[in-house]
């Protein structure tokens, strides 16, 4: 019915702008409130079995590690995939230091790091054969160029099919499983806000 009525609405600006039709009427109708899902995580030990397993899924050792660091990344610190893959190498975090990270609107957040996901990264740039800049690309591709976001989410299937996990299973769903995991464990709906980098309350309210 929502979708339904945005395209009547559509319809009838365009019939507006062609001089043909005037509705006034049709912008007091109320259009229903559909409503959002909830946000798909996975359990505990599904994301750090999906974590674990990425080491695997390629017989090139560096892009293993590389696989192991982004997802650990995602999973760790609660990254969107475009957030992670817009990293420069002099952002990764050393030695367990905060990361500041820009997300949607160009806004930037501060994000403590755990000490496993500062070790997944440090093991991935040790074994990274490509020169990278500190104004490079933190994560890269086979041919030393910024990593496309399609071959993680291409790995994420591969992972999915291997351990039989759900359909709902994505790069996206470890950042959900983050939110979910933090707030079981006690954490304060605020804090997961301004750590998901969510301009609304209500957005972080999902997770409840």
């Amino acid at each position: 019915m929502a979708r339904g009525l945005a395209a009547l609405r559509g319809f009838f600006r365009f019939l507006e702008r062609a001089g043909l039709v005037r509705n006034t009427a049709i912008a007091g109708v109320r259009t229903p409130k559909v409503p959002r899902p909830v946000p798909k995580a996975l359990s505990a030990d599904e994301a750090l079995e999906a974590v674990d397993a990425a080491a695997e899924m390629s017989p090139v050792p560096w892009i293993a590690a590389r696989d192991v660091a982004f997802f650990t990344l995602l999973y760790g610190c609660g990254l969107r995939i475009g957030e992670a893959i817009a990293l420069d190498r002099g952002q990764a975090p050393v030695g367990g230091a905060a990361l500041v990270v820009t997300g949607k609107g160009d806004k930037q957040r501060i994000v403590p790091v755990l000490s496993i996901v500062a070790d997944a990264v440090d093991a991935y740039l040790e074994a990274c054969p490509y020169p990278l800049g500190d104004t490079g690309p933190l994560f890269v591709g086979a041919r030393g160029k910024r990593l496309n976001p399609g071959v993680m989410q291409r790995q994420m299937r591969r992972l999915r099919a291997r351990l039989g996990l759900p359909e709902t299973a994505s790069p996206h769903a470890l950042r959900h499983s983050f939110a979910t995991h933090l707030l079981a464990g006690g954490g304060d709906l605020r804090t997961i806000q301004e750590l998901l980098g969510h301009a609304s309350l209500s957005a972080t309210q999902r997770y409840t």
